[in-house]
């Protein structure tokens, strides 16, 4: 089995593309590998890790990052259209607030701590952030995103109201950092091969392939 780590966050437009191309070049490997078999293992990032705890408004932090609200129109169009090629549709309109996402990683890396796929998990957080504007950094907010699906409900209450892997979290953060990961979706094949950026599905699986050996 081929581990692949995923490094990214959940307020990155393009790492919700990236899960889209990954999986698109896992199909395109099982064509001349029908018995590739793969674990993914989502690493956080933090693409604003100075983002206050309680979030803060969403447009007018882009318009002070980018400098116009007319560049970010554009930067929205650009992700939009990249979107469209897998199915995602971006409503950017509805998100009010920048989410601190320190919540969200912890709750993913308690839903892999066995072992088990977070894939699920993470993509109903991409569309909670991107498609249903909430937010993603609030308790209740991931509380509702975890049930939806199928994580026991008293389980997830009494995990986020603690503060276990809040330093796990942050320790692979400032790993990934030292690795010199400082753009998502970054994708780690096997430990060996590092690809950056939500690349084109054929790079992807070109890169999967040379791991396998052709």
């Amino acid at each position: 089995m081929l581990n692949i780590e995923i490094v990214s966050d959940i307020v990155c437009p393009w790492c919700f593309i990236g899960t889209r191309r990954l999986a698109t070049a896992i199909a395109q490997v099982r064509t001349t590998h029908p018995d590739f078999v793969c674990r993914k293992v989502w690493r956080p990032f933090f693409l604003n890790p100075d983002t206050p705890p309680q979030g803060e408004p969403y447009l007018p932090f882009l318009i002070e990052k980018f400098g116009s609200r007319e560049r970010v129109e554009s930067i929205f169009a650009h992700v939009r259209n990249a979107g469209q090629a897998y199915a995602l549709d971006y409503a950017f309109e509805k998100i009010q607030v920048r989410a601190n996402t320190l919540q969200a990683h912890r709750l993913i890396a308690w839903a892999q701590a066995d072992g088990d796929d977070a894939t699920p998990l993470v993509e109903a957080l991409f569309a909670a952030q991107f498609q249903q504007g909430r937010n993603v950094g609030d308790r209740g907010e991931l509380l509702a995103i975890a049930t939806a699906c199928g994580y026991p409900a008293e389980a997830v209450r009494t995990f986020l109201a603690g503060d276990d892997k809040t330093a796990e979290v942050r320790a692979l953060e400032r790993e990934g950092r030292r690795l010199g990961i400082n753009m998502v979706p970054t994708f780690i094949l096997d430990g060996r091969r590092i690809i950056v950026g939500a690349e084109d599905p054929a790079v992807l699986a070109a890169g999967i392939r040379e791991i396998l050996g052709g």
